[in-house]
């Protein structure tokens, strides 16, 4: 061979071989995050989810690919983003409640790692919280399931109040469990009490025209993801019509509601991370245990209370894990 003939032999084996290692080097695995309400005013929860996939060697970019989407609550959307998902072949599917059933519909064999307020063996995701079974697992911050725990605690802060109102998604079944939790427990006290439904941004207003002219005296708010993601308005809207709420999450107290007693979202969606991670590891997810929340946190906002000209009872301000001033 001439030295011209070698040089060019050498520079092709010098170009092919970064082209042949690129092509023998695996793709990155996907990870499909799917929330069923917007996802603009809870990006945290993204940050949370990537915290948890660091923590087991995920980093979105480097050996992972994250694709986040959101139905932006019309749920009908949800079976087309999954499908589509899937066609990709993500590896992992997260989602919150109400995106998992769809999930959980359109798949038996992908992996998926669900977070949820609610109960998810009363919801039918898993078959029990220590052996999910199929393909699915997660962790629930079980706001769902203390209705009657937040009623103990409005009634403290609103003693005189006679007619309680509930707030729910009427499309959101965790949501109709805690509120026939709170319906229950009004009537055993002989108190009064008015539903109303909110499944859209729009129907939110409304919901609390309804409240006003019923003279709704405090409220309670049902656990749901579209409320989470309109906290602002639901935040002003409490203000405007001067109706004590507790909220199932300190988020909305950090933003100006008035209390709030339940488990950290944000942990909840670090610990889905960490799920997602172990299952791109190879762990089946049908053998991992649901996991619960170890505390629950009553957080009070006084200026919300001043505002509303609210006395908190020293007992329960003693009571409370952050009193913001």
């Amino acid at each position: 061979m001439d030295r011209r003939a070698f040089m060019s032999a050498a520079a092709c084996g010098l170009l092919a071989g970064p082209r042949m290692a690129r092509a023998q080097l695996p793709a990155m695995p996907l990870v499909g995050f799917v929330r069923s309400s917007s996802i603009q005013t809870v990006g945290y929860l993204v940050i949370a989810f990537r915290e948890g996939l660091k923590g087991t060697r995920y980093i979105e970019g480097q050996n992972v690919t994250l694709d986040v989407r959101s139905a932006d609550d019309h749920y009908e959307k949800l079976p087309g983003l999954f499908a589509e998902l899937i066609h990709r072949r993500a590896a992992v599917l997260v989602a919150n409640e109400i995106a998992a059933r769809a999930a959980k519909a359109a798949t038996t064999t992908v992996p998926i790692v669900f977070a949820t307020g609610g109960d998810p063996v009363r919801d039918k995701l898993v078959e029990s919280l220590n052996r999910p079974g199929g393909n699915i697992t997660g962790v629930t911050f079980f706001t769902t399931t203390l209705g009657t725990k937040k009623l103990e605690l409005v009634r403290e802060l609103v003693p005189k109040a006679t007619t309680i109102g509930v707030l729910e998604n009427g499309r959101d079944r965790s949501g109709q469990s805690e509120r026939i939790d709170v319906v229950n427990a009004v009537r055993a006290a002989g108190q009064r009490t008015v539903v109303v439904n909110a499944s859209s941004a729009q129907e939110i207003d409304t919901a609390f025209a309804t409240l006003a002219r019923e003279r709704a005296g405090a409220l309670v708010l049902t656990g749901d993801a579209l409320f989470l993601s309109r906290r602002d308005t639901l935040i002003a809207l409490a203000a405007r019509y001067a109706i004590p709420t507790i909220y199932y999450l300190r988020d909305f107290v950090t933003d100006g509601g008035l209390v709030s007693y339940g488990a950290s979202i944000a942990e909840a969606y670090r610990q889905v991370g960490i799920y997602a991670g172990r299952i791109l590891k190879g762990e089946r997810p049908g053998k991992l245990p649901v996991v619960q929340p170890t505390k629950f946190e009553l957080v009070i906002n006084m200026r919300t209370a001043r505002a509303l000209g609210l006395t908190i009872p020293p007992p329960l301000l003693a009571l409370a894990d952050e009193v913001i001033q």
